[in-house]
């Protein structure tokens, strides 16, 4: 049997990947107390922070145009956003944030501070500060732009 290879690091992925799940999941059960997702408090959010077509929401929310339609058409549904022509862009479409999606989603900030909070609670002060110093350089730095660089393929075989 091969051996497993030594680490030499810390599973930084491996770690970061379970705590966005598990924070992701308490979102999700939070948010839903008063009937939003979390993809639908995080367009409100960003669609509250400046006038922004779909797609640009889509981006900034890492989601793709399918997931982002059905997100805005159940935010529309709810009277909590709607699309309207741009100022700026006649072609263009934004997303524009209702008086009453503007509510929700400030409970839904709420709801979120409260979880993520509550995550920072089991760091001592010291430590909680020294963790978010260092995520955000992570994030703000190195880990700011995903890779453009796509797999390498092979090429295709001949069949005879």
């Amino acid at each position: 049997m091969a051996q497993l290879p030594e680490r030499t690091v810390p599973d930084l992925t491996g770690y970061l990947t379970h705590a966005g799940h598990v924070l992701e999941t308490q979102l999700s059960a939070a948010l839903a107390e008063i009937g939003l997702t979390l993809r639908m408090q995080c367009v409100l959010r960003h669609a509250l922070e400046a006038e922004r077509t779909q797609i640009q929401i889509a981006e900034l929310a890492y989601m793709d145009k399918t997931t982002m339609v059905v997100t805005v058409d159940a935010l529309e549904k709810a009277g909590y956003a709607e699309r309207r022509p741009s100022a700026t862009d006649r072609r263009a479409r934004i997303i524009a944030v209702t008086e009453s999606g503007a509510k929700i989603a400030a409970e839904g900030q709420r709801i979120v501070d409260r979880v993520h909070a509550d995550a920072l609670e089991a760091l001592t002060a010291q430590h909680r500060k020294t963790f978010v110093d260092s995520i955000t350089t992570l994030v703000d730095g190195p880990l700011a732009t995903p890779t453009t660089a796509q797999p390498v393929r092979r090429s295709r075989q001949r069949t005879s």
